[in-house]
């Protein structure tokens, strides 16, 4: 058990929640971040799919990465990648077909999601699958609490409400307040993005020196 969690691992799970985000230091999977972010509820649903994705197909490759041949191995992780986010499409469209129709294309663009690949090409292949899938994992999250930050900021101050539910008071409202209406607009996820990634590095300076 000491093993499975030891420095190594630990320090493979915590590298891109930190010092190697795939968002805000490696500026990867910004147009999904960007496209499903103007409600919180999408916005976890989708770091969700993409953390269980990302984890289960690092496993599935580092599993076959020695059976694997080099001139195919790209085909071969489409194929495992895309088995996984069908499973998760039809899951979705069973059980939250409502968030499913709001995600739209970006699910089966997951297939694509150049974090995922880029894990499955940068670590997987090289490393076991314990390894995989705490990177995958860690990944995931990296990404998933991003989009969980300007979701809440874009639909708390767009619509008053975190997942539909009513947060600034109607007396706020019959006092003058008025929702902010560029917090729907992309540029404005854009925007707050932007931020993050300032906010990111300027605390982490330090540490990246």
């Amino acid at each position: 058990m000491s093993q499975l969690f030891s420095k190594a691992n630990r320090q493979v799970f915590a590298t891109p929640l930190g010092l190697n985000h795939p968002v805000l230091v490696q500026v990867l999977g910004i147009c999904s971040a960007l496209a499903v972010t103007a409600k919180l509820e999408p916005a976890i649903v989708m770091g969700l799919s993409v953390t269980i994705i990302t984890s289960f197909s690092n496993v599935a490759i580092s599993l076959l990465r020695k059976t694997i041949p080099m001139r195919i191995r790209i085909i071969v992780q489409l194929v495992v990648v895309a088995a996984l986010v069908t499973i998760v499409s039809l899951v979705l469209k069973a059980f939250a077909y409502d968030v499913s129709v709001q995600l739209s294309v970006y699910i089966g663009l997951i297939i694509t999601n150049c974090i995922l690949m880029g894990r499955l090409e940068a670590f997987a292949m090289m490393n076991g699958p314990w390894e995989s899938f705490l990177d995958g994992i860690g990944n995931g999250i990296g990404y998933a609490y991003i989009l969980v930050i300007i979701g809440g900021v874009r639909e708390l101050f767009g619509a008053g409400t975190l997942l539909d539910h009513q947060i600034i008071p109607t007396s706020l409202y019959d006092a003058g307040y008025v929702n902010n209406g560029m917090m729907t607009m992309p540029a404005m996820a854009m925007i707050l993005l932007g931020c993050v990634i300032w906010a990111q590095r300027a605390l982490t300076k330090d540490e990246q020196k």
